[in-house]
């Protein structure tokens, strides 16, 4: 069985396929493209696939195929393309053009080895803040929804107005056309649907590192306290276990803190919040703008609202608002492989009540007594300040256990 060919090709056509390629194709018995890359071969004589949402069905029939077969795929195929997928059930030799990204660079006239790359090409920009914060220079793949301006407009919402952008529409074809504009110009410009965004920081902005000092919350006020102190957060974070695609939850977020913390982490994860107290989720969602974390928060009542989250890997409860039962139900029969459970109490009786439930339901328990004090000037002199200990129980499913 000869193995199948996938060629790059750009919005030129066949006339940037070398030779070899253009021969490889008009000598196949298969050929399968978008309907875009397909109308370059008008005169194709073999039978013809359009990819169009059947890459299953693509799968299969190449599985199948006997005779010589060529896939058509957009710059290169191994960058976002269908050439990782189609490999791996198929043998398959790969032939790459100029990725988009690498063409909107070119035309830019700046080094890209040190930017950081991301499709929204059929992905929610949901996230996107916490992925791009604090980097110079960011590669945006677009689609219909995700478009130039829909970004300008989402950036804008978190004040990362420290960006210009270069637009590079129709890279390589007739129509091909990069331009530089401001976040507020992008928003109003009118773009081809095939268009490559390229962020540019003109200031040095850095992220925030682990560990913000508490004054940084917007918080209740007068009486302000609702607020895992700095110290217990980053406590409370090593705990979690967490990695850079964490799915978490953060039940009972108050001012947003550990959701915050937690979303400089897991990049590339999700963050997701609840709070029943109206007042401290308007906190929490102006933090979050701050802090530029693109959280999904709820206001609501812990367990009710959890089940439309999807499972976590990790799960930090601040508050249980008397129904401890309820939310540990959920959280442990939600709770993906691997995952941990962890919980801040302040009283002996919700730590016993809080280990014995999770005991109930097949977890293991770690507990770790944190007990902290600040340094507090008096007169010439320092003295310590201690604050409230803090119980971190750390909760994991015995293993065998479902």
């Amino acid at each position: 069985m000869a193995k199948v060919k996938i060629i790059g090709i750009g919005d030129e056509g066949r006339s940037g396929l070398l030779p070899i390629y253009q021969q490889w194709i008009q000598q196949s018995q298969f050929l399968a493209g978008g309907e875009r890359q397909l109308a370059f071969f008008p005169d194709y004589q073999g039978e013809t696939f359009t990819i169009k949402g059947n890459l299953r069905q693509l799968k299969e029939r190449l599985s199948e195929q006997s005779e010589k077969a060529v896939v058509l795929a957009s710059g290169d195929p191994l960058f976002y393309g269908i050439g990782s997928y189609l490999s791996k059930s198929v043998e398959a030799e790969v032939y790459p053009q100029p990725s988009s990204v690498q063409l909107a660079f070119a035309r830019m006239g700046e080094a890209w080895q040190n930017a950081t790359i991301i499709s929204l090409h059929g992905r929610p920009i949901k996230g996107l803040a916490q992925r791009i914060d604090g980097k110079k220079l960011v590669a945006l793949l677009t689609d219909d929804a995700n478009t130039p301006a829909a970004i300008a407009t989402y950036l804008k919402t978190f004040g990362m107005t420290e960006y210009t952008a270069f637009i590079a529409e129709n890279l390589g074809g007739e129509n091909e056309r990069c331009r530089s504009m401001s976040l507020d110009e992008m928003e109003q410009a009118k773009c081809s649907a095939l268009n490559v965004v390229i962020l540019k920081s003109e200031t040095d902005i850095k992220s925030w590192s682990l560990g913000i000092p508490d004054e940084e919350f917007v918080q209740r006020k007068p009486d302000k306290g609702l607020l895992t102190k700095k110290e217990i957060r980053v406590l409370t974070l090593g705990q979690m276990s967490l990695h850079q695609e964490s799915v978490v939850w953060d039940i009972g977020t108050c001012t947003g803190s550990i959701a915050i913390e937690a979303a400089k982490i897991a990049t590339d994860g999700a963050i997701y919040a609840i709070e029943k107290n109206e007042a401290d989720l308007e906190n929490a969602c102006e933090n979050f703008i701050k802090f530029r974390t693109d959280v999904t928060a709820i206001q609501g009542k812990a367990p009710d609202g959890l089940a439309d989250f999807p499972a976590p890997d990790a799960v930090f409860i601040g508050g249980t608002a008397g129904n401890i039962a309820g939310i540990f139900d959920e959280c442990c029969s939600r709770l993906k492989e691997n995952g941990t459970i962890v919980m801040n109490v302040v009283t002996i009786e919700n730590l016993y009540e809080a280990v014995q439930a999770l005991k109930e339901r097949d977890f293991e328990t770690e507990l770790t007594l944190a007990q902290i004090a600040r340094s507090k000037p008096i007169l010439h002199l320092t003295r310590m300040e201690g604050l409230n200990p803090v119980y971190i129980i750390t909760a994991k499913r015995v293993e065998g256990k479902e």
